[in-house]
């Protein structure tokens, strides 16, 4: 039984993580400042995790957190592409202050084992999809605001490298692709292609629905549902080398309008894609090669037409719950 933080516990992948590590059998403190994530994610499991509530800026919060625990799972970020664009500024502030005061902290705690989430947002366009770990990382340019969240995950890498060679018995980087789950947020693609089909689909907006998004519709991502993404970093956990990089994500390639066809399926109306104007930035093409944690024994099991139906059936029950803006 280790004893584990987990920093931003309280997020979409944190919390899934949170709850997979105590059916394993770990010990888990939580740092998380509850500023995106709703609260009654862990509140089921009051009794069994410690939760300290501050702000991963803190240095002396991330130094109580981080008092008495064997590893570090550092999740603490602020994702969400509509965040990159409005506050950057907060976006690296929280990333790369952040990473340092988990890093100092664990140095003055002697923690061994430190995971860090990265992101597929580190590659912005790559060189070849599927992408190998070995791909080069870049920001193409520091004026365009998208860039804050993958800039902030390079530096968090290569601190956790850097730091890694010579202060931790294990550092490890997982780069999620396209993660996606009941109640994972309300600025990505995926929850808000439900609420607009919901709004169009009840307002009988004809056969096809006009589905207006952004972009062509031909842009691509290969996403992968929670629970398969917690047991690919369960696997890292387990088998993972060292410092080294593994993609947590699948294999299934699909363009943007086909997963906005998936979600009019849902509501049993057919989609007709209208393309609209594409955020400045965007990646045409996203898809990770997963070779690297298969060998560790990874193997995705929900199917993204599978996976749809369960993330649109709490979006559409909770939908009174979106922020106002979202659509």
């Amino acid at each position: 039984m280790t004893t584990i933080l987990v920093t931003g516990g309280n997020g979409f992948i944190g919390s899934a993580l949170v709850r997979r590590l105590l059916t394993d059998g770990h010990r888990v403190r939580v740092l998380d400042n509850l500023w995106r994530g709703q609260k009654t994610r862990l509140s089921d499991l009051a009794a069994d995790v410690e939760i300290i509530e501050g702000d991963i800026r803190d240095a002396d919060t991330v130094t109580t957190a981080v008092n008495g625990v064997e590893s570090v799972h550092h999740l603490a970020s602020i994702n969400g592409t509509g965040y990159f664009y409005s506050d950057p500024d907060l976006v690296l502030d929280v990333g790369v202050r952040g990473m340092l005061n988990v890093i100092d902290a664990c140095l003055k705690a002697d923690v061994g084992e430190l995971i860090l989430a990265s992101s597929s947002e580190v590659y912005q366009t790559p060189p070849r999809v599927p992408t190998t770990e070995d791909a080069p990382l870049s920001v193409p340019d520091i004026l365009n605001p998208r860039y804050s969240y993958g800039g902030a995950k390079i530096i968090s890498e290569l601190l956790a490298v850097n730091f890694g060679r010579r202060n931790f018995d294990r550092v490890m980087i997982f780069r999620p692709h396209n993660v996606y789950g009941s109640d994972m947020g309300w600025e990505h693609v995926l929850p808000q292609f439900v609420l607009r089909m919901k709004k169009l689909a009840a307002g009988n907006a004809g056969d096809p629905v006009k589905f207006p998004i952004q972009g062509t519709g031909k842009e691509t991502r290969a996403f992968v549902f929670v629970d398969d993404a917690v047991e690919g970093v369960m696997l890292m956990r387990e088998r993972g080398e060292h410092l080294n990089v593994y993609h947590i994500g699948s294999e299934e390639e699909v363009t943007i309008a086909d997963a906005a066809r998936l979600v009019g399926d849902f509501y049993g109306r057919r989609v007709e894609v209208v393309p609209g104007p594409a955020a400045a930035g965007g990646t045409p093409r996203r898809c990770p090669n997963i070779t690297k944690i298969k060998a560790l024994g990874f193997a995705p099991t929900v199917a993204l037409k599978d996976g749809i139906p369960r993330l649109a059936r709490w979006y559409d029950a909770h939908a009174d719950w979106a922020p106002d803006g979202v659509t």
